[in-house]
């Protein structure tokens, strides 16, 4: 059993160290014990099925589709003239609009990459000519796009709760809406200073969008998580339900009111949904063979006995831990680490009482910190690549936008309520 573990976690970061994909790691290790260990190899294809045969599962692939639709359908750039107006033209204004676009569009698309990048794509030129330099600009939107994978509906936070079933979908998705607004929120201290410090603002002669006008054009794509979250609040559909209401939505406006979608165009985005669906689900199946094999084995439970044995000081645990996801979170997606480190910290979990949903919750706003944190920081290299400058020039703009997330992060974990109040208010 012990050379099985071995075997098990050398074995993946071995594979992960020579360039191996995280599903190929995960489905090699895994059945390399189960067949070393004769833990029986018909379990393989079980484990991967039953990895990916959970109901909350068909509300990802679906969220992943409406969140590309909205992208095209030319939503962001209406609700950018929209939140312009109301910010109006002032110094540090259209950061603050980079900042709350990026949040409100979390709540359509619940994937910081696709967040980042619409948004990137509608503010990073009008930036630029307001003074903001785009190693800033870039930075800005990139973690402000990582609020996604906490504002509801977050992908993220139903792969979380498949994993950890006593965490409804429902219950985590109400725990993510206040530390979400927190972790935007914090954005706007270091942006107000430096624009401030830098004189980055209004351009002279550059009015303001007329606020009923842009209104008016933004009022479709601002209904959309009205509709979304407004119907799971009041059980007119199930999460699952929702995400085909919002892709039905979405289609409907790109369509028929903004008629920005062509059949061409529609084609596209259900080719790049499934194939960013696939490599996901991928993932998630062949994870479910690793989690047999280890904890068939005992593995799990013995490397979370192994870090129980460094320390039995709850908040230096906490502390440990949340290091420790800060640095997956700058190598992986938050999918990928759920998948690897939850298998482990569940126990650990189970051994200090913690609430499930709190946990998930400051577990998800560590993975967004690691989205615009180089070096493999994937909502940064969506904006660099739209702002054609290296990732290396925003590392200065990226430490500081970190210092205040981990501000919020550190309320939410001192703090349990910030994220427990909404979830026990709504009877979730």
């Amino acid at each position: 059993m012990i050379g099985g573990s071995l075997l098990l976690f050398l074995g993946f970061a071995l594979l992960l160290a020579i360039g191996a994909p995280l599903a190929v790691a995960l489905g090699l290790t895994g059945s390399a014990v189960i067949l070393v260990e004769g833990l029986g190899i018909m379990s393989v294809p079980t484990n991967a099925y039953n990895g990916i045969a959970k109901y909350p599962l068909l509300a990802l692939p679906v969220f992943v589709l409406a969140g590309l639709i909205f992208e095209r359908a030319g939503v962001a750039a209406r609700i950018v003239r929209f939140a312009s107006a109301i910010v109006g033209q002032r110094r540090g204004a259209q950061g603050v609009v980079a900042i709350l676009v990026c949040m409100f569009l979390g709540g359509i698309s619940g994937s910081g990459p696709a967040d980042a990048a619409a948004v990137a794509m509608v503010m990073i030129p009008g930036m630029l000519k307001q003074g903001y330099p785009k190693e800033f600009s870039a930075t800005l939107i990139a973690a402000a796009g990582s609020t996604a994978i906490l504002i509801p509906p977050s992908i993220a936070l139903i792969v979380y709760s498949v994993l950890v079933p006593s965490a409804s979908v429902p219950a985590l998705f109400a725990g993510g809406v206040i530390p979400g607004v927190l972790a935007g929120l914090s954005l706007i201290l270091p942006t107000l200073y430096f624009s401030f410090k830098n004189n980055w603002g209004s351009v002279p002669g550059e009015a303001a969008p007329a606020f009923w006008a842009s209104f008016k054009e933004a009022i479709w794509g601002l209904l959309a998580p009205v509709i979304i979250l407004g119907g799971l609040r009041t059980g007119l559909f199930t999460p699952t339900e929702a995400a085909v209401v919002a892709v039905f939505y979405g289609f409907m406006v790109g369509l028929f009111v903004y008629r920005s979608l062509s059949l061409r165009s529609i084609y596209e985005v259900l080719v790049e949904a499934a194939e960013i669906s696939a490599v996901v689900l991928l993932i998630i199946s062949l994870a479910g063979v690793f989690a047999h094999a280890g904890a068939t084995l005992g593995a799990f439970d013995a490397f979370a006995k192994a870090l129980l044995g460094f320390t039995s000081n709850e908040a230096l645990m906490l502390l440990m831990i949340t290091i420790m996801l800060l640095v997956a979170g700058m190598l992986l997606d938050a999918v990928s680490i759920f998948m690897v480190f939850l298998p482990v910290l569940l126990p650990i979990i189970k051994h200090y009482q913690w609430d499930p949903v709190w946990f998930g919750i400051i577990m998800t706003m560590n993975l967004a910190i690691g989205q615009f944190t180089p070096p493999m920081a994937v909502n940064l290299m969506v904006t660099t690549r739209i702002a054609g400058i290296t990732m290396e020039s925003t590392v200065r703009w990226a430490l500081c936008m970190v210092g205040a997330m981990l501000l919020a992060l550190a309320l939410v974990t001192v703090f349990p309520q910030l994220a427990l109040w909404l979830p026990q208010t709504l009877g979730y």
